[in-house]
């Protein structure tokens, strides 16, 4: 059975983020990547990556909350399957990319995540 396997990947709004970038790194210490975010890896496979965004209802969906989670899974069209099957509203685009392959679905009070299956 298809199923989340980690949070692949933490995103949030701001109203200016390069600043809010540049404010972590100095601040915190993170070492942000060439994309401008930072992958955490725990162990081989295990990656959480953290990315300050400019939010966008495309991306991010409708509605304020400007955090969406991304969720690894093991296996992308069974779990969408499994979602519209319990009738769980699910967007029809499936992202295919050099990173793995991507869908979205909305929880119950309306926000917006992401499901990810690498490669």
């Amino acid at each position: 059975m298809a199923r989340v396997t980690g949070i692949g990947g933490v995103f949030f709004r701001a109203h200016d983020p390069e600043r809010l970038r540049a404010w972590y790194a100095e601040h915190l210490g993170l070492e942000l990547e060439g994309f401008g975010g930072v992958v955490f890896r725990a162990r081989e496979g295990d990656e959480t990556v953290w990315y300050p965004t400019q939010f966008t209802t495309e991306y991010h969906g409708s509605g304020e909350l400007g955090v969406m989670l991304n969720y690894r899974v093991d296996d992308l069209d069974g779990m969408l399957t499994r979602l519209r099957e319990a009738d769980v509203e699910v967007l029809d685009h499936v992202s295919d990319e050099e990173n793995g392959r991507f869908g979205w679905a909305v929880d119950p009070e309306g926000n917006r995540f992401e499901l990810w299956e690498p490669p």
